[in-house]
């Protein structure tokens, strides 16, 4: 039977309807930075209070409410715990065969200063992995990285998560953008142009702001110059990329361009003093710390073995990510090309989508259609498959013994297993908030807004992202939503869905998912309380950046708009 969507169930009022979605969100802030319970335990409970809420509140019967959250946590698995899983798998690789103490000697021997060592790992290497990849794989590595150059784990994960606010619209080869096209009518090539006249203004100040956070301000101003090179010339070919080319490549030219740039700019330039954590100056009285003199010298090529792994985690997740690559691999394919039909093939047989039983086709949703629920399981197409193929070449290159490569996996899979439930039941507990009509309730809440709607549209996304932990299912949430209400108000509508992108890169970093795996990444598993509390000031003194640029652009800086 069809249930219809109801989403003022409180009276026929929005307010009071509004206030009883938020109480699962409040509930889980109050568990992780209040209560501070280890964070599966937070997801856990926090799908209780949404299947209570859901129930109880909004009517939504029992068995298609527990369904709804059961297909939230087989995506959950997969592919989010996928990605973890090989990410977290391969940087071990590295490490146990000792090809990570040549990655280290190499990052060194351009900069053993901890601020420049972040603008290259989190900021630019980590928006490179944001473009090809998405759904964690950034952070999962750039944060692993960090900490095996010497950086505090619960800091290195935050940096990681700050910093991937600049790429995160753009995203898994421009996904976000494209998604967008189809519900909302408004071709992607045009919101492209508009993140594209917003977003840069945040990637330029995201370097200097990240190690602002580290050192503060007088520290910062040592390292200016390449602060500026590292965040204007990743702005600079966002811009023009997002503007000439679309929404595809954005983040990997920019990243490209910003991390050989400020490579290059350091062989010519050093900061006056090395900038080395407090923790680590105290260390060095008991034991000398790694620096470009103390560090075994390699040869180039040594260097380029080690960095192999990661070299060919970017060829895969590039490859997996191209068209019509990408269609083959799900079994989508086509065309007529004799090697992509023979992937093809293989694709289809471990692809599977299957209905989800009580709830496909069997909710109302806000446009009066019903909605569509499959359980999607692409086993070939995920990016953790494409990284578990680069973890198998560098079992070659590596010369791993077979015991140690199954042994390096078994032990990757007992430490994520509490990470990946907490992901899979956060995933689960924004999947009933969708299908009950939660995330729908706030967003017409903040649609009220009337006049102040252009500053107020950037905190839809952000919302979308917090819930969902993705940009994309952000912007086909409210996509939509944020259209209508543009029209109403008098606001150009594509500046309505770029703030929804835009706004939304900054909830990122305080999704239940990007905590969860940030924590996995670096061995902090059931701290995720205290690393909300780090990035959660900064989500929003971001999100007030962007919501300030979009009601500028409704005004003054129409100009701006395509």
């Amino acid at each position: 039977m069809t249930w219809t969507q109801n989403f003022t169930p409180i009276t026929d009022n929005l307010v009071l309807s509004s206030l009883a979605a938020l109480i699962p969100i409040l509930y889980f802030f109050w568990a992780l930075t209040i209560k501070r319970m280890k964070g599966y335990m937070a997801g856990i409970t926090t799908l209780l209070v949404a299947l209570a809420v859901a129930v109880l509140i909004y009517g939504m019967p029992a068995g298609k409410a527990v369904m709804s959250a059961s297909q939230g946590g087989v995506y959950g698995l997969l592919p989010i715990g996928w990605i973890i899983i090989t990410s977290v798998f391969l940087y071990k690789m590295t490490v146990k065969s000792g090809q990570f103490n040549i990655i280290r000697s190499s990052v060194l021997s351009l900069t053993e200063d901890r601020r420049l060592q972040a603008l290259l790992v989190a900021f630019s290497f980590g928006a490179f992995l944001e473009g090809a990849a998405g759904f964690g794989a950034p952070v999962a590595i750039s944060a692993a990285l960090l900490v095996g150059l010497g950086f505090n784990p619960l800091y290195a994960a935050g940096i990681c998560l700050i910093a991937n606010t600049a790429p995160v619209a753009f995203g898994a080869v421009g996904i976000p953008i494209i998604a967008m096209e189809g519900p909302t009518g408004i071709a992607a090539m045009e919101i492209s142009k508009m993140v594209g006249r917003q977003l840069p203004f945040l990637s330029a100040f995201i370097p200097l702001y990240l190690i602002l956070i580290m050192t503060g301000w007088k520290r910062s101003l040592e390292v200016l110059p390449a602060i500026l090179v590292s965040g204007i010339s990743f702005a600079i070919t966002q811009y023009l990329s997002s503007n000439f080319l679309g929404p595809e490549l954005p983040d990997i030219l920019s990243a490209l361009v910003s991390l050989f740039a400020l490579a290059i700019f350091l062989k010519f330039w050093k900061p006056k003093t090395i900038f080395r954590f407090a923790s680590e100056e105290t260390a060095a009285a008991v034991e000398p710390l790694y620096t470009a003199e103390t560090e075994t010298k390699y040869t180039k090529w040594q260097i380029f073995h080690a960095w192999s792994p990661f070299l060919l985690l970017t060829l895969f997740i590039t490859i997996w990510g191209m068209n019509p690559i990408k269609p083959a691999l799900s079994g989508h394919y086509e065309g007529n090309n004799v090697l992509l039909g023979g992937i093809n093939e293989i694709g289809k047989l471990l692809t599977f989508q299957i209905e989800v039983p009580g709830l496909h086709n069997e909710i109302i949703g806000s446009n009066g259609l019903p909605i569509a629920a499959f359980y999607k399981i692409e086993l070939l197409g995920a990016a953790g498959t494409a990284i578990l193929l680069a973890a198998i070449v560098t079992k070659f290159i590596a010369r791993m013994s077979a015991k140690d490569f199954y042994g390096t996996f078994v032990e990757a899979m007992k430490e994520l297993a509490k990470p990946i439930l907490m992901i899979s039941t956060v995933v689960a507990f924004a999947y009933v908030t969708n299908a009950s009509g939660m995330s729908t309730t706030l967003g017409m809440t903040l649609a009220k807004s009337g006049d102040l709607f252009p500053f107020f549209a950037p905190v839809l996304g952000w919302l979308g992202v917090f819930i969902t932990g993705s940009d994309t299912s952000a912007n086909l949430l409210f996509g939509s939503l944020q259209k209508v209400t543009a029209l109403k108000v008098g606001m150009e509508p594509v500046l309505a869905l770029a703030a929804n992108s835009s706004g939304g890169v900054t909830g990122k970093m305080i999704s239940p998912q990007s905590i969860a795996i940030a924590c996995a990444a670096v061995g902090l598993a059931g701290r995720e309380s205290e690393l909300l509390r780090f990035t959660l000031k900064h989500s929003l003194f971001l999100l007030l950046l962007v919501c300030v640029i979009t009601f500028l652009q409704n005004g003054v800086l129409s100009w701006m708009i395509p």
